[in-house]
């Protein structure tokens, strides 16, 4: 019975150390992103992307800055950078791709 309780104790402490999500907020710089047109095109960018909180992501053209809340259990930082370049917009220290292939 003491086996038990202490398997059954040992299972629970692993199990707690398992992360299932990780949600963080980053802000990106667009530059480029001054209309609403630009605005829809880094949005449709970010839609392509699992782990992105798209609900929760603010778009700023007047400051030019996107908020994005993500799991980077699924997605990387980085992935919402170049999936911003990708869209041909600057983002952070990624510079537009411009003949990137529509997605």
């Amino acid at each position: 019975m003491k086996r038990l309780f202490t398997w059954m104790a040992l299972a629970l402490f692993f199990m707690a150390g398992c992360r299932v999500s990780d949600v963080r907020d980053m802000e990106v710089r667009v530059p480029e992103m001054t209309r609403d047109e630009d605005v829809q095109k880094v949005r449709a960018a970010l839609a392509q992307l699992g782990g992105v909180d798209h609900e929760k992501t603010e778009y700023d053209a007047a400051s030019r800055t996107v908020r994005v809340w993500y799991d980077s259990m699924v997605v990387a930082h980085k992935n919402i950078e170049i999936a911003i370049a990708e869209a041909g917009y600057d983002a952070n220290g990624i510079k537009a791709i411009p003949s990137a292939p529509a997605r």
